[in-house]
């Protein structure tokens, strides 16, 4: 009965186009055999199973080829090449530099150095792991390797290029060998399979593929596990089930559950993946995964950057095309909080639902209510927009159609001359009681976000600045157009208390609160409210937080038509208070005396 052999080993290229995924590599290799410029160091570098070894064993036997083809292949009929397939070229030295990293290891190389090939041209000595060398290794190996005979190569072989000390690298011609790719280790694998006689889905080699990180090593041992237990058939199913691989399926009903903002779906999927029996830092990491893909695959020129089939890409270049890049970044930022806060956490489970709940709640996931530079919208909680606005007096409801779930807003006019590029929506007419505003110099629209129970319209406010001839200090009004809705009288109490509670409710806004407290709102009538600032920068804090500002108090003081008229005035410096030092000092230029009388008393503040 012939012995198994491992398809890692069985599978093995004995020819510089049989490597997989290193093509420019061995090419020039390949070149260097055919031209004659064989260099006395070379230093291959990469990760794991990407044919470091496997390119210096094909590179030594093509050297001392005595006839090679055409191709610049080894011609396997030479003595040389024949003893080199049987194991027992003696020009052909392997050392492993992880048990052999002494000072007297190196010294038995530098030995062998010595001796000349007795079959070929070259004796080729291949250091594996050579980055494992002791320091006084490394020395008593550079002599050697900067000055070796003509007839000696070295082939040093290393995962940890950075290890290897500068005097050795400058030594060596060195070759990077990159990580295989997925399409690449899938055609492999392909390959092994028809030789094999076993059947494999592609989606199946897919996440074998992807579970080899780069490595043809790895994905050849992974595929014989997984061939082993299926029975000669490879599916996808058996596949995850044997490799215990979280199935994307999951991150996909995730991600719908994110869109209908149901925090307790995502909840119950969750539960599922740890009832499956997956670690909750492995699914957090692998939901951020998932959302990086969802980005790559928005756009045709990225979608080649995720590493999935066919199928599971199409989908994610559907489901990411229903989700703004506002809400993949915030959502990516919030699984990577998770991840950095999981080892600290004291209840794990309740850490992932809780990010689980951020994503579906505090973000805005909808194409259709935000925009690509949604980090500069103002988020409503859902919990504060009891109501929508109710639509400016003079026109007529309009009833959505059937079936339709959002509505519909008619596009803004052109701005005028001067105007900010920002589109926004036309300001609803103003009630009579309200002043009428000289021409906007410029327009800033609050555009609403994704509640879970509610929608707020937020409506345009128009910031006005009069010229100089008008008003005799540097001022700024802002105003807000009101609504139809509530129209419930107030006192300067309830707007003064409505104030400390907005003060009271957001201690974080540190900028706005401060200003608050040193701005009082003043009751003009029943819809305007007037605000004094004292500076350009407190009217530049209150425009960012006007919105939800606005919206706290027509909600507590249940008046829709209430507007901010926002003023900077000046106002008289306050006057310093002198300290005691300051006291003494001007008393003492009034009074000379006193200071010799302090003086001859030695007296101290």
């Amino acid at each position: 009965m012939t012995p198994y052999l491992v398809s890692a080993r069985k599978y093995r290229p004995t020819t510089f186009e049989s490597v997989v995924g290193q093509s420019a590599l061995t090419s020039t290799l390949k070149n260097a055999v055919v031209s004659g410029r064989i260099a006395s160091s070379y230093l291959f570098c990469g990760t794991r199973g990407v044919g470091k070894t496997t390119c210096a064993r094909i590179f030594a036997k093509t050297i001392n080829c005595e006839h090679l083809t055409a191709e610049g292949n080894p011609c396997n009929e030479c003595d040389s090449c024949k003893a080199f397939n049987a194991g027992t070229s003696l020009n052909i030295i392997e050392l492993d530099a992880a048990s052999n990293n002494g000072v007297d290891a190196m010294r038995a190389l530098t030995e062998q150095v010595r001796v000349p090939p007795v079959q070929g041209h070259y004796k080729v000595f291949i250091v594996d792991e050579v980055h494992m060398l002791s320091t006084q290794a490394f020395n008593a190996f550079l002599k050697t390797l900067e000055e070796p005979p003509s007839y000696v190569v070295f082939v040093l072989a290393t995962t940890e290029k950075q290890k290897i000390i500068p005097t050795i690298l400058s030594r060596c011609q060195i070759y990077d060998f990159h990580r295989i790719s997925i399409p690449d280790i899938i055609r492999q694998l392909q390959y092994v399979a028809s030789q094999e006689g076993v059947e494999a889905e592609e989606a199946a080699l897919n996440v074998i593929a992807t579970k080899a990180d780069g490595g043809m090593r790895d994905a050849l041992s992974v595929f014989d596990q997984v061939a082993a237990s299926s029975q000669g058939k490879v599916t996808y199913e058996h596949t995850i089930a044997s490799l215990n691989v979280l199935d994307y399926k999951y991150y996909t009903r995730l991600t719908e559950a994110f869109l209908a903002g149901d925090v307790l779906l995502t909840w119950v999927i969750y539960r599922e993946i740890r009832d499956a029996g997956f670690d909750s830092l492995f699914f957090i990491n692998g939901l951020a995964a998932y959302l990086r893909d969802l980005m790559m695959a928005r756009d045709q020129s990225t979608v080649g950057l995720v590493e999935a089939g066919e199928e599971a890409r199409k989908q994610m270049a559907d489901i990411g095309a229903r989700c703004t890049p506002g809400f993949l970044y915030r959502a990516m930022s919030l699984c990577n909080d998770a991840d950095l806060n999981y080892r600290t956490a004291t209840n794990k489970q309740f850490l992932v639902e809780l990010t689980l709940a951020k994503i579906c709640q505090s973000l805005s996931p909808s194409p259709n209510k935000g925009s690509d530079g949604e980090g500069r919208l103002r988020k409503i909680d859902a919990a504060d927009t009891k109501a929508p606005l109710a639509a400016p007096a003079g026109t007529a409801p309009q009833k959505p159609a059937a079936g339709a779930t959002t509505t519909a807003h008619t596009p803004a006019p052109p701005p005028p001359a001067g105007a900010a590029a920002t589109p926004v929506t036309p300001t609803p007419p103003a009630p009579k009681a309200m002043p009428t505003q000289p021409p906007a110099s410029r327009t800033a629209a609050h555009l609403p976000t994704t509640g879970t129970r509610s929608t707020l319209k937020m409506p345009v406010f128009n910031i006005n600045r009069p010229s100089e001839q008008a008003t005799a200090t540097d001022d700024a009004t802002d105003g807000i157009a009101a609504g139809s809705g509530r129209c419930k009288p107030y006192s300067q109490t309830d707007l003064d208390n409505a104030w400390d509670e907005f003060i009271d409710a957001f201690p974080r806004k540190r900028i706005l609160v401060n200003s608050m407290r040193t701005s009082r709102p003043v009751r003009i009538d029943e819809s305007q409210v007037g605000v004094d600032l004292d500076s350009e920068i407190q009217l530049s804090t209150f425009r960012e937080e006007l919105g939800e500002l606005l919206q706290w108090m027509r909600d507590r003081l249940q008046n829709d038509h209430l507007t901010l008229q926002l003023k900077v005035t000046d106002r008289e410096p306050m006057r310093h208070v002198l300290n005691d030092r300051e006291l003494m000092i001007t008393i003492i230029k009034e009074r000379p005396m006193l200071e010799k009388f302090i003086k001859g008393l030695k007296l101290t503040l």
